[in-house]
């Protein structure tokens, strides 16, 4: 069937499709491909209207549709398998023969692949349906990775008591880290900054930004006076000796852990 439906009007057309396809107006669209042309005496050249009507498409099938086409763009060999699909959630599971080219460094690319997928399926939609995009499982296994990062980070903020900052996460893994910490006692966790650089601070009950910021040798108290003063004692006593360089701090005296979300193996 070719889908193509004759009538004396384009509305007329359409009804006859959307009445034979067992469609509603909702779930069917048309295209025109011929206007109705009105004939001569007796009606000698008339064109009745001529529309196409097929089954409009879900947003999870233009979903598919459009990983299809962004796989074979990028010549990736893989299929898609939804494993769920509700109101509130969408899980797609990507099948194929070299997971490292859809995962990516940290679920770089799958991530990029996931916000792309979630930007089509909510295109249309009033409400939100959280997409979520998922290879070999590595959305479980980096799950579990950043809860046993957390707490390892957790305890080591409330030996040192000192603000542990984490690198930059997107929104999903910030609320990992959030949810892992929000019943640990002795801290609480805070996002810092501002995206696509946003991190965060696991803060140890009782934590005083100064005494920390001492610990790493940064000036305390002191203005501009008292440090000439100290400049000039320095010099009096003849040294031409330079003063010790001073270590540097990221974050305002916070441990910033360069690698901290290096795993040994599925990150």
């Amino acid at each position: 069937m070719n889908n193509v439906f004759t009538a004396k009007t384009i509305e007329d057309a359409i009804n006859e499709g959307i009445k034979a396809l067992g469609l509603t107006r909702e779930t069917a669209e048309w295209s025109v491909l011929e206007e109705p042309k009105k004939g001569g005496i007796l009606g000698i050249g008339s064109k009745p209207a001529k529309v196409r009507v097929i089954k409009k498409k879900t947003q999870l099938e233009l979903t598919i549709d459009f990983l299809d086409g962004l796989f074979t763009q990028m010549k990736i060999n893989a299929t898609t398998d939804v494993s769920e699909e509700t109101e509130s959630r969408v899980v797609i599971n990507l099948i194929t023969t070299d997971s490292s080219q859809v995962i990516g460094y940290r679920g770089e690319v799958l991530d990029s692949i996931q916000a792309m997928a979630s930007a089509v399926y909510n295109g249309n939609k009033e409400n939100f349906t959280r997409v979520i995009i998922d290879c070999e499982g590595y959305r479980e296994k980096r799950e579990q990775s950043l809860q046993n990062l957390a707490l390892k980070l957790a305890q080591k903020a409330v030996k040192t008591s000192r603000k542990v900052v984490l690198e930059p996460m997107n929104p999903f893994e910030r609320r990992i880290i959030h949810s892992a910490l929000i019943e640990f006692e002795g801290v609480k966790t805070v996002s810092e900054g501002r995206e696509p650089n946003r991190y965060i601070a696991i803060i140890p009950d009782g934590y005083v930004p100064h005494k920390s910021n001492d610990k790493f040798g940064a000036k305390r108290g002191g203005g501009k006076e008292k440090g000439k003063e100290r400049r000039s004692n320095n010099n009096h006593r003849g040294g031409d000796r330079k003063p010790a360089p001073r270590a540097k701090t990221s974050f305002g005296g916070a441990v910033f852990l360069g690698n901290s979300l290096k795993e040994n193996n599925n990150d």
